[in-house]
C-alpha cells in the first residue's frame, strides 16, 4: 500500500468566514476523517495539506486546513476530493477488509466461472452488498457474508470466490 491514496470524502461547502470548510466523509463514524492529519486534495496527491482542526457538526463534519484562513481561500477547495495515504489507515484484523481493497476484484463462483468485477459496495443495515459488474448483465448484487457467501478473498491475485448462483 506504499504511496497508495484512498478516497475518504470531499469538500462540499463553506463554514463561516475564517476558512473552515464543510466535509462529506465516507468514514464511519463520519467525524473520524479529521483524525487523518494530512489530506491530499483533488488531483494533487503529491502535496499534503495539514488538518489544523476539525469536528462533527450537525449531520456532517467541518474542518480548518493549514493556510486556508478566509472564505475566499476556502472557495478554491470546493468540490475537491479528500485522499489520505493508505499507510495512515488502521491495520485491520485478519479477514477484515476496507471497501477500497475489494473494489476492482474479479469475482468467481465456486465452479471457477467468472461472475464479474466488484464495482462498489453498499450498506443495507443487515449486511453489506457487493455490486458486481457482470458478464452479459448490468450487475449482480451479492451479499457480503464471509464464510456463508464469500468463500475466499485473495488481494494479491485480485480475486474473490463466492457461493452464489447468478441466475437469481
Amino acid at each position: 500500500m506504499k504511496d497508495e491514496k484512498v478516497l475518504l470524502g470531499s469538500i462540499n461547502g463553506l463554514f463561516g468566514v475564517k476558512g473552515w470548510v464543510k466535509v462529506f466523509s465516507y468514514t464511519q463514524p463520519r467525524h473520524k476523517i479529521v483524525d487523518y492529519k494530512s489530506w491530499y486534495l483533488g488531483d494533487d496527491v503529491s502535496h499534503p495539506i495539514k488538518v489544523e482542526q476539525g469536528r462533527a457538526h450537525k449531520e456532517g463534519v467541518v474542518a480548518k486546513l493549514e493556510g486556508i484562513d478566509d472564505r475566499d481561500a476556502a472557495v478554491t477547495l470546493l468540490n475537491q476530493n479528500i485522499w489520505v495515504a493508505a499507510d495512515q489507515l488502521a491495520t485491520l484484523p485478519q479477514d477484515e477488509y476496507y471497501w477500497f481493497q475489494l473494489i476492482g476484484l474479479d469475482v468467481y463462483d465456486c465452479a471457477n466461472n467468472r461472475i464479474g468485477k466488484i464495482k462498489d459496495l453498499m450498506e443495507t443495515g443487515a449486511n453489506d452488498v457487493l455490486i458486481v459488474s457482470g458478464e452479459g448483465r448490468a450487475e449482480h448484487l451479492i451479499p457480503y457474508l464471509q464464510d456463508q457467501v464469500v468463500k475466499t478473498i485473495d488481494l494479491e491475485n485480485k480475486c474473490m470466490v463466492v457461493d452464489w448462483d447468478t441466475d437469481y
